[in-house]
């Protein structure tokens, strides 16, 4: 497309972001759409695999990364109850070469602060909550909660699994509850009394499984993530509070080494887990999805944020190839619906480095070199 086209990028999480910087370098004009008054650090851990690290290399943040986050020493799966472990993949110079890039767990909000140093000053608009597009032919009208509006040539909508973008293509739709919850806890680890654990590990349950993760290289700041069976959920609730002796409660019976790291957490939090039923839909005319507002997914493979930053780079190579929006997105979907398909598929199934994993396929993908499909084989218009 040409330089000149305005680019409307609604959501500033993951995704928006490094798309805006992707665009940006491109030489595109993009102006990023954030619904929050102001990034805050809330919210909690996040693992990013080789695979989408590679994609900030490129934007120049990868020391940024290393310095803010921690590259684990190994990603260890272990039994529930005797503590054994069923797998255990090394991160080391060797799998970083392997892989192409390294292994990091970060807090989010760090890993935000870091994608937000590529952008020129004014890209990105707080408080800019969206009510609506119309289309007017040639050009999109974005209306905003505030009374602000705007005009762009095209609109990606990487506003998150309940996106306002997604619903002026597909309608509107809940997310979809899974039957179950993540009670989850972000804590210094001065709390644990110098108790040692590894620097990423999943423990994995008969229904439920929890993950304990460093995300510093300090070793400062412990996250705890779980995923527990529940019946039902008020999913427009949201996040509500939760108490250590309830996140005991639901792991108490799990090997003690766990259990001696639950016992020091705190600010306990519940969040419903929901995705969205696979829908291959990613695009109309001049707008389009990427990330959850597009291919939600489950948590489990703790993949939904390399996905959305794979999205980024892909849609960028496509709208910087081609000359029109129809054929910029046909290539786009064309190249990642397969992928992301999978990538939910395991997602669900939850087994994902469960045991003996080939996970060269997901590691060494670049999605900045990857063959991009040809848009003719993209679904029907």
């Amino acid at each position: 497309m040409d330089l000149g086209t305005r680019i409307a990028v609604v959501g500033a999480g993951l995704g928006g972001l490094t798309l805006a910087g992707l665009l940006q370098e491109q030489g595109f004009t993009v102006t990023l759409y954030e619904q929050s008054d102001a990034f805050s650090r809330i919210g909690a851990g996040i693992i990013l695999s080789a695979n989408p690290v590679k994609v900030l290399q490129r934007l120049g943040l990868e020391a940024g990364l290393v310095a803010r986050g921690i590259k684990p020493d190994a990603y260890v799966s272990r039994q529930w109850d005797s503590g054994e472990t069923l797998y255990e993949i090394l991160f080391d110079e060797a799998s970083e070469e392997r892989y192409g890039a390294p292994y990091l767990n970060v807090h989010r909000a760090d890993l935000h602060d870091v994608l937000q140093q590529p952008l020129q000053p004014g890209t990105l608009r707080f408080a800019h909550q969206l009510e609506g597009i119309e289309d007017r032919g040639e050009t999109l009208l974005l209306r905003f909660a505030n009374g602000a509006t705007a005009e762009a040539d095209i609109v990606i909508g990487a506003d998150g699994i309940r996106s306002r973008v997604r619903e002026t293509i597909l309608g509107s739709e809940e997310p979809r509850y899974t039957g179950r919850i993540a009670p989850r806890a972000v804590f210094p680890s001065a709390q644990m009394d110098r108790l040692a654990i590894r620097d990423c590990t999943k423990w994995w349950g008969p229904d439920r499984h929890i993950l304990t993760y460093y995300m510093t290289k300090r070793r400062d700041e412990v996250y705890v993530m779980g995923a527990t069976p529940a019946p039902g959920w008020d999913v427009e609730q949201g996040v509500v509070e939760g108490s250590r002796d309830d996140f005991l409660e639901t792991f108490g019976h799990f090997h003690a080494d766990l259990v001696s790291v639950i016992e020091k957490a705190s600010n306990v939090t519940i969040w419903p887990i929901c995705d969205r039923p696979r829908n291959d839909r990613w695009s109309d005319r001049r707008i389009a999805l990427l990330g959850d507002a597009c291919h939600a997914m489950r948590p489990y493979m703790a993949a939904g944020g390399a996905m959305a930053i794979e999205d980024a780079a892909i849609l960028t190579r496509c709208i910087a190839r081609y000359g029109d929006p129809k054929s910029a997105f046909g290539a786009y979907e064309a190249t990642r619906i397969q992928r992301v398909g999978e990538v939910q598929r395991i997602s669900i199934e939850n087994s994902w480095m469960h045991g003996p994993t080939d996970v060269d396929w997901f590691f060494c993908y670049d999605p900045c070199t990857a063959e991009l499909a040809d848009p003719a084989t993209a679904r029907p218009a």
